[in-house]
């Protein structure tokens, strides 16, 4: 059935308001018609079985049948934060990270980064970035639209230790401590009262430098390897974001 986003503001007296592209997509390049179902998510994980009743030049209307909670979450928050990559890296990144269940995005510029941060030239690109999460959390069926942020320079994400139960520091160098083995260590110690929250730090092409190391451990990062061989960066978030899935969600 297919899935649309829509703002909680869209939604009222049982009728959603589905406008822009969306109402496009629905009305000229699937060419449904009155009477055809749809799911609609209002981007907080609560889904509504609709039936489309109305097409008007700016907006399609639909009733709503029926809502529930959605399933689609994991069952925690996980942020990530992943160096600038040159390229359309980080167009893939962002895809499959969302894919894997991130909660919201930050871009952070490291010592070894091509790429850095221009300030306002980055407007287009977190646009950009803001879209290819929103179109792959409605193939991949989440509850909500994660956010990219605006990109930080790494001694700012370092301190932000504190807001996360665990911090894991995705670190080449690191050879006795796995991934594996920080998530089943920190399992005991998560909250029980809600979803913990889960930050994974990520370097760009020529990862992390031994300063840099350094001044995240001192900050409270737990440094992790993801195994023995070399990973690209695009790799490394996939890789570290499906052992959460494994041990966390699966499990």
């Amino acid at each position: 059935m297919p899935r649309f986003f829509v703002r909680r503001d869209q939604i009222g007296d049982n009728i959603v308001a589905i406008v822009g592209e969306d109402a496009h997509h629905i009305s000229r390049s699937l060419r449904m018609a009155a009477g055809e179902h749809i799911t609609v998510c209002d981007m907080q994980s609560t889904e509504y079985d609709c039936e489309l009743t109305g097409f008007y030049p700016d907006h399609v209307e639909a009733r709503i049948l029926s809502s529930r909670a959605g399933n689609t979450e994991p069952p925690y928050r996980v942020h990530l934060f992943q160096a600038l990559t040159k390229g359309d890296k980080m167009d893939a990144v962002v895809q499959k990270s969302v894919e894997c269940g991130v909660c919201d995005i930050t871009p952070f510029e490291s010592e070894r980064c091509i790429v850095r941060l221009k300030g306002e030239g980055d407007a287009s690109k977190l646009a950009r970035w803001q879209r290819i999460a929103f179109e792959a959390a409605k193939q991949s069926g989440r509850g909500i639209v994660p956010e990219v942020h605006p990109g930080e320079k790494l001694d700012a994400v370092l301190k932000r230790r504190n807001e996360f139960d665990l911090a894991i520091f995705c670190y080449e160098g690191e050879e006795e401590r796995s991934i594996k083995a920080v998530l089943q260590a920190a399992k005991a110690s998560f909250p029980k009262d809600r979803f913990p929250a889960i930050a994974i730090l990520i370097g760009s092409e020529g990862g992390f430098s031994k300063d840099e190391a350094a001044r995240a451990l001192a900050c409270g990062w737990i440094s992790a390897g993801l195994g023995k061989r070399i990973l690209r960066t695009e790799t490394a978030a996939c890789v570290a974001l499906s052992c959460l899935i494994y041990e966390l969600e699966l499990s």
